[in-house]
């Protein structure tokens, strides 16, 4: 959406009104975490009642790590349009890292099956923590405690994408 703007030519027009850059950043992810919540909800409502796949555990539990981990996506997402020009290249940054995140986030291979090296890639796949802490919720009836050892790393990587993101974009701003 910010590249888009750029694009536009409306961009400009933005950073002269009175929103604050915090204000514009929210504007701009506000629209997205919505949409990505009642995606989460219309999934998880498939996978109970189509594919009776048990929820074992606490779906406020499962809102709360599908929280830290849009936090982190949308950090990401900002972070590609800061450094692209153009949507295309938002677009080709967004895919590329899309797709060797689900590749490596065990959800085809599992990830004690992948060479030694990819697996040390894995630990920086915020997927890997998402998909782990999910299984969790829904298979084991996972609570917050047994969900640390993969949350904890989720929430350190969401908070350096998007400070990392956040940075930028008020850089490019100024």
């Amino acid at each position: 959406a910010v590249v888009r703007e750029r694009e536009a030519g409306t961009l400009e027009q933005l950073l002269v009104s009175p929103l604050s850059p915090a204000a514009l950043i929210a504007g701009k992810t506000i629209p997205f975490a919505i949409i990505a919540f009642l995606e989460l909800s219309f999934a998880t409502a498939f996978a109970v009642l189509w594919f009776r796949l048990p929820l074992e555990g606490s779906v406020l539990l499962l809102a709360f790590v599908a929280l830290v981990y849009l936090l982190t996506t949308l950090g990401g997402g900002l972070l590609a349009s800061t450094v692209s020009q153009t949507q295309q290249q938002a677009m080709f940054v967004t895919w590329f890292f899309l797709v060797f995140g689900i590749l490596l986030s065990g959800f085809f291979y599992p990830i004690a099956n992948m060479p030694r090296e990819i697996q040390y890639l894995t630990y920086a796949n915020p997927l890997r923590y998402m998909m782990n802490m999910v299984r969790g919720i829904f298979l084991r009836g996972a609570t917050l405690p047994d969900l640390l050892p993969d949350l904890l790393p989720l929430a350190a990587i969401g908070t350096a994408t998007f400070a990392l993101a956040v940075f930028r974009f008020r850089k490019r701003l100024g």
